[in-house]
């Protein structure tokens, strides 16, 4: 039986820790493909098509533990990267809708069936990879969809943390993006000896463990907003007896013990009020239209798409670096490729952790100065102390530190982007460590600023069509691969520019919001003049009675002094 809201809230630590640990191991791991890949072609997944095609010396065997490796092997598997890297954003709409309608529970337990599901059938295919390697497209299906199942419904959880729940939910985007250390963690343990299949199958068997704690912990309830969340105390008291051992006497001592609870607020019939209703009344297709979701679907869909180019293509660019070009290596610079491209994309993959320790950080950045702001649901009613400091307002304080994380996004952006087109193995690394930050400060900076300007029953449906456009749009990684690998020889550097110089689009979001935020300042401004007026107006009669009504009792007073025959 699933737990209530109240019991779901006390455990709010417990099932934030394990959503990190589960988005860690089980949800985005597929982008660590280039890991995957060099197992997938160890274990000889397609590599009959090699065989088939002679694109490769045949002189290396089943027998001696190895198998082919060809371009066409390498052009199918991309392609399961592709449908399996395009299932994990675009289901994320069918999610959101939902979500936001059940709850995150029931596609929490679906994704993390899936995910069991996919391992095992990988571990199935490579008992006999050539009859059975198709199933490989299906596994990546599968493992895409439960992955993003995962990450989506802990994207709600943060609501239970008030002030910190934008950093919150930063730490839930870096532990999805970190995830993709799974697949290079794996290759590790799969170096060490370890069999392919049995990894495969305790990881499906950890997956199962999710599923389990899912059903214990997770609630029915969607998670309500910060706002429509009513936090109280329930307070017990009760009586200790102790008895005096020397006399006999008994006393009771009352003891008051607290316990946080969680409900949802209910609205007052008596204060109905049109901000109450402001973020309900709101319709789906004007948070749809709005110029903010529009630019940040471009933002987002170029961004994706130079990400998830590079992850797809990786080893590729690796070899390019290592061979410049040379398209008849000898056998002592093939073994050094082999070498370095491993070296490499274990690196690349490692490195994915840093998303865990950099998302909090743009986190930190959405969350600055909010405690500073005003209540967006004080009523105009409510009577301020002129002794008190002026606030901040909310909606403008938001906006401000969206555009500063947009920015600091973009410049990093680009300078990956510039930085990859130097033709330097080890100068790479650094392109390595900004791809990773700026894929954690994205997804944190695009979920921020959706959580902090719509409402709250919105951010399902829009977070899973802006993932949806930019998962359609980075299918160009596709052909773009397979224009590098034929016509430009594997040489990156033309794709490379063409991106750079798209990527330098992304500005035009922190530009609106920038104009935007100007927009909400003179609108403020405005308002708070005319209510200056209008308090002048309603203040001049009550001062003139009250002046009148002075003057006359100084006249009374004046009178009273004197007798009625004159004398006082």
């Amino acid at each position: 039986m699933a737990p209530s809201l109240a019991q779901a809230y006390r455990r709010r630590w417990w099932m934030a820790i394990t959503a990190i640990i589960e988005n860690l191991l089980f949800s985005a791991v597929l982008l660590g493909w280039g890991s995957l890949l060099i197992m997938l072609k160890n274990e000889g997944f397609y590599s009959h098509l090699c065989i088939e095609n002679e694109t490769v010396n045949t002189n290396m065997t089943v027998e001696s533990g190895e198998w082919q490796s060809c371009i066409e092997q390498e052009e199918i598997l991309n392609l399961g990267f592709t449908i399996g890297s395009f299932l994990l954003s675009a289901t994320t709409l069918p999610l959101g809708i939902l979500m936001d309608k059940y709850g995150p529970r029931p596609l929490r337990l679906i994704g993390s069936a899936c995910f069991a599901a996919s391992c095992a059938m990988i571990a199935t295919a490579a008992y006999n990879p050539k009859v059975l390697s198709i199933l490989i497209f299906l596994a990546v299906s599968f493992n895409g969809f439960g992955g993003i199942c995962l990450t989506f419904t802990s994207l709600t959880l943060p609501n239970m943390f008030g002030n910190v729940r934008l950093t919150i939910l930063s730490v839930m985007f870096g532990s999805y993006a970190s995830s993709a250390v799974t697949f290079p963690a794996v290759k590790f343990i799969y170096d060490l000896g370890v069999s392919f299949r049995v990894i495969m199958w305790v990881w499906s068997g950890m997956a199962c463990m999710v599923f389990l704690n899912c059903f214990l912990n997770w609630p029915a309830e969607s998670f309500p907003a910060p706002e429509d969340i009513r936090y109280n105390k329930k307070v017990k008291l009760s009586g200790v007896v102790t008895e005096d051992k020397l006399t006999g006497d008994r006393y009771i001592t009352h003891v008051t013990v607290t316990e946080d609870m969680m409900g949802t607020k209910q609205p007052e019939p008596d204060q109905p009020g049109p901000q109450n209703t402001a973020h309900d009344s709101v319709p789906l297709c004007h948070s749809v239209c709005s110029p903010i979701f529009l630019w940040s679907l471009v933002t987002m869909s170029i961004t994706q798409l130079r990400l998830i180019f590079f992850m797809g293509a990786l080893n590729k660019i690796l070899e390019f670096l290592v061979t410049h070009g040379n398209p008849n290596p000898s056998e002592e610079l093939q073994k050094e490729v082999d070498e370095q491209v491993g070296f490499y994309s274990s690196i690349f993959g490692t490195m994915q952790l840093l998303c865990l320790l950099t998302c909090p950080l743009i986190g930190y950045i959405m969350d600055w100065r909010m405690k500073e702001c005003e209540e967006e649901n004080v009523t105009t009613n409510t009577e301020k102390s002129q002794s008190d400091p002026p606030k901040r307002d909310r909606k403008i304080q938001k906006l401000t530190n969206a555009v500063r994380a947009f920015i600091v996004t973009n410049i990093l952006l680009v300078t990956f982007g510039i930085i990859s087109l130097i033709d330097n193995l080890p100068i790479q690394m650094v392109s390595f460590v900004l791809h990773t930050i700026v894929r954690g400060f994205i997804h944190s900076c695009c979920g921020g600023l959706y959580a902090a300007v719509y409402p709250a029953n919105h951010f399902g449906t829009l977070t899973g069509m802006q993932s949806l456009i930019s998962a359609a749009f980075a299918l160009l990684q596709q052909p773009l691969f397979i224009l590098m690998v034929g016509y430009l020889k594997g040489d990156p550097f033309w794709i490379n520019v063409g991106l750079l110089i798209l990527s330098l689009s992304g500005f035009l979001l922190p530009c609106y919001l920038i104009y935007h935020r100007r927009n909400l300042n003179r609108a403020n401004t405005e308002r708070d003049r005319l209510a200056a007026s209008q308090s002048a107006k309603e203040n001049a009669p009550l001062t003139q009675s009250d002046s009148g009504t002075a003057e006359s009792q100084a006249n009374s007073h004046a009178a009273n002094r004197y007798t009625p025959n004159g004398h006082k």
